[in-house]
């Protein structure tokens, strides 16, 4: 926990993705500058006690508890992948307690792949399903160490929280009720992004009243290792224009930021996805 930031600020509350820990997190992200940072361990990861949660919304009405343990109202939650879901259906569903929402590399609906899923959920295939998410989670320019990086964090995680986690993803869906968020929000998604690919995010910057989304080439599903400097040089904007709307007493205003938008972006399902 960083504590660099003014105490009257909502704190930054980091929200890892499925399998992993707030290790995932690099020092720039966990360090920002001028902000309090809470990176946290759910259920049954890392340093956490207890078992993984089933669901998105399980996960989201924990937070709540862990706000109020920490005699906390708000914080601005940002999330990767589940991590972003679970921030999302706090702001659905818990909106009072969200200043802001961050999306990274994460969407109102996740569609895991069912083989990704099904490895995933028996022990006995687990050296597949690494392999799987190796192939799947990272951009063209991500190096060796950042794959054996987050791939350790996956085997450190007991079999169970793995399992959990992936039904959790599986099971998320809140593209009907996104549209009733009233926070700003942020995303960002790498171009290459091939788990939750950037027509997720774009059906988020068309559904979010304010949202800046920014597409960062080069950089896969692991944009958060693959472009950590990007990444938290886009985040200390949007918290920087959170602060300022805030100290005038007004709504932040944003104009979306796009990078390498892709023509005619659709959700699966659906028949067409917004742009911002």
């Amino acid at each position: 926990m960083s504590d660099g930031g003014q105490k009257e600020q909502p704190p930054v509350i980091l929200l890892h993705g499925a399998g992993s820990n707030q290790t995932i997190w690099p020092a720039v992200v966990r360090r920002l500058v001028g902000q309090r940072v809470i990176a946290v361990d759910l259920p049954g990861h890392g340093r956490s006690p207890g078992f993984g949660l089933q669901s998105i919304s399980a996960c989201a009405d924990q937070l709540v508890e862990f706000l109020a343990a920490l005699g906390l109202y708000q914080a601005v939650f940002v999330g990767h992948s589940m991590g972003g879901a679970i921030a999302l259906d706090l702001a659905v569903r818990h909106g009072a307690h969200v200043a802001g929402l961050g999306m990274i590399a994460s969407g109102a609906y996740l569609g895991v792949p069912t083989d990704l899923l099904d490895a995933f959920s028996n022990p006995l295939t687990l050296s597949h399903a690494f392999h799987l998410f190796q192939k799947r989670a990272f951009g063209s320019s991500a190096t060796a160490a950042q794959i054996e990086r987050c791939t350790t964090i996956l085997k450190e995680t007991r079999p169970s929280v793995l399992a959990a986690d992936w039904q959790a993803c599986a099971s998320f869906d809140s593209r009907s009720a996104v549209g009733q968020i009233n926070v700003p929000g942020w995303i960002i998604v790498g171009a290459e992004d091939q788990l939750t690919p950037v027509n997720f995010s774009h059906f988020l910057a068309g559904q979010l009243p304010a949202a800046h989304l920014q597409i960062v080439p080069n950089a896969g599903h692991m944009v958060i290792l693959e472009q950590s400097e990007r990444v938290v040089q886009s985040l200390q904007k949007f918290l920087a224009a959170l602060t300022a709307a805030r100290m005038a007493g007004t709504r932040m205003p944003i104009t979306p930021t796009i990078v390498e938008v892709p023509t005619n972006p659709k959700l699966p399902g659906d028949k067409a996805a917004r742009t911002g």
